[in-house]
Order: C-alpha cells, then structure tokens, then sequence
C-alpha cells in the first residue's frame, strides 16, 4: 500500500466493508481537495497578499488573521455542495453552518479548525488544518448543535493537515493512522508514512512555560521532575519543544514520541482548558489513540467527555501513553 494515492488507498479501504456505499469514501476525497487549496493559499502568502491580520475577530474574541478567513471560506466552500454533509461546525462561526437549500444533504457532520496554529502565519512557520466527521441523526433535515455534541468516541473519522515545508494529511478511521504527502507534481496525497505508531519511548515535552504560574500542582511536579532529569529522579533527560500550534505538535508525536500538554490553568475561571473539544481535542486525541498514545484532561479521557457546547474548551494532556498516564496518575 505504501505509495498509493489517497483516493486509491481510501477505496481499497471501502471495499473492506460490504455494506459501504461510497458516500463516507468521497467525503474524504473532498476534504483533501480543501486542504490542497488551503495549502496553495498558505504558500502564495506574501506574495498574494494573504498574511497579516483580517481586522475582525472569531466567537472566541481572537484576531483573525486574513489566511483564518480565506481558510474557512475554502472549507466551506468546497464542502456544502457535495451532497455528503447535513451541516457543519468551525472555529471561525459562532454557529454552526446550515447546508444551503439548493444542495442535496448527507448523512455527515463535520467540526473543523480551518488553520490551527495561525499565530505562526506571519514568521513562515507549520499550520494547519484539523476536522473530526460524526453521523448526522436520521431524518434531520436542519442539524441543530445539539446533534453536533456527540462524544469523541463517537468519531467516524478524524485528521489533519499540516502546511509547512511538505503538505501533509494524517488521517483515522478507527483502524490505524497513516500520513499521506502532497505530491505536488500531480496534484495527489501519496501514502508515505503507513500505519504511523508513536513511539513509546520519549524524552521530549510540549508546554508553554510562560503559564507555569498558573498551573496545577500535578503538572508542576511533573514538568519539574523532566527538568532535572537524571538528577531529579527520571532515567533520563528530557528536551523542551513548543511550536504553539498543535498540527505540529502532534505530528512530531507521531512521529518521534513525546507528550504535548495545555492543562488546566488559573487565569480564567470561564475557560477550563485553551483548547477547543470538538474541532481539536478530540479529533487529535482519536489519532494519537489509535497510534498507541493516550490522550486525558488529567482527570478524564478527552474521548469520554460529554460536550457541553459546539466551542467548549478542555485541558489537553496527550502523547506517549507511559508519560500521559504518569501525568494523569498526579492527579489522582
């Protein structure tokens, strides 16, 4: 299978299943046909006049860079007409986003961060684009956002994008994760990393240590004991990385272990956690999950929770299962 397209690779997959219809196959498809545009207008930045701040601002009052907008408008764009979705949900739009009337509806929902990571935009580092699919209700014509709040677990599909120097999709559909990379050439995602594992040895974390101040004290303990390393009781010495943007963080993980931490903090008693439960927490723990990781807010598995709203935020602690588990074992 290494080194077939995307379209191929998903339709040897569908024929796993006799009872598929083709319908979740090309959904897929058409999600990677937005992630090629989004990447194409990633890549002209500057020079189509992409970057800088857009001048408006998202549900959850922050700056919106232009690429956020143009990002969410390729999304959508590309998605409402294929007659594959019953609605859909983004970071981008207090609401969540009705399928025109003019277009056949499906049997799908998505949730979607259109560009994670776009503080990065404007100094040329990794963004991306993250989604989680769910089924709609049966016989819902007009979704509403209580038929979006499904657990994680309820999670047909989930994957990213990375934009950076290579364009890169992760993707799961319960069985495994593989990494496919945009040959540019031809205009396809080729399979390049099959059957991805995280690996379960590590000596790398993830945190934003300007927050230290307001953390818990089990996650304190935790980054102080990787800190000193040998010399305070580990059996090695650990590395610090922090991208701030999560498509990258994670796909280090997937690629070479280690753990990626947002936890809970005291700054705002309103938002528990940074990020947001549908669009990211939960479609990125459904990955690491499937490659072998483990993925908790501390307290509780991300897959578990109930969801409260479409734009609910949660801690997130996930990576290499042994040093998640180790953080979670803080806690208790």
């Amino acid at each position: 299978m290494n080194g077939d397209y995307l379209t191929r690779f998903l339709i040897h997959e569908q024929r796993k299943n006799p009872n598929a219809t083709g319908e979740f196959t090309m959904l897929l498809s058409d999600i990677a046909t937005a992630c090629k545009a989004i990447a194409h207008e990633v890549n002209r930045g500057g020079l189509a006049g992409n970057l800088g701040i857009a001048g408006s601002e998202n549900i959850q009052g922050e700056a919106q860079k232009k690429l956020d907008v143009i990002s969410n408008e390729l999304f959508i764009r590309s998605l409402e007409w294929t007659g594959h979705l019953a609605a859909m949900a983004s970071e981008e739009n207090d609401e969540i986003i009705q399928i025109p009337p003019s277009y056949s509806r499906g049997k799908y929902l998505i949730c979607f961060d259109p560009l994670d990571g776009s503080s990065n935009i404007d100094i040329n580092l990794t963004v991306g684009t993250i989604f989680s699919i769910l089924r709609a209700p049966e016989g819902r014509d007009n979704p509403t956002e209580a038929d979006f709040l499904q657990p994680g677990t309820k999670q047909v599909a989930a994957g990213f994008c990375t934009y950076g120097p290579t364009t890169l999709m992760v993707l799961t559909t319960g069985n495994g994760v593989n990494g496919f990379t945009l040959d540019r050439d031809v205009g396809e995602f080729v399979l390049t990393h099959p059957k991805m594992r995280i690996p379960e040895e590590t000596s790398e974390f993830a945190i934003n240590m300007s927050n230290q101040r307001y953390w818990e004290e089990p996650v304190r303990r935790y980054i102080e004991e990787c800190l000193k390393g040998k010399d305070g009781g580990r059996e090695k010495n650990f590395n610090m990385r922090w991208v701030a943007s999560m498509v990258a963080e994670v796909y280090r993980i997937l690629t070479r272990g280690g753990i990626f931490m947002y936890p809970y903090d005291t700054r705002d008693a309103s938002k528990p956690g940074r990020l947001r439960l549908m669009y990211e927490a939960n479609p990125m723990s459904f990955i690491v999950e499937q490659a072998g990781g483990a993925s908790s807010t501390g307290r509780q598995r991300i897959m578990d929770i109930e969801p409260a709203g479409i734009h609910q935020r949660v801690p997130v602690i996930l990576g290499s299962k042994a040093e998640v588990e180790r953080v979670v074992s803080y806690h208790l």
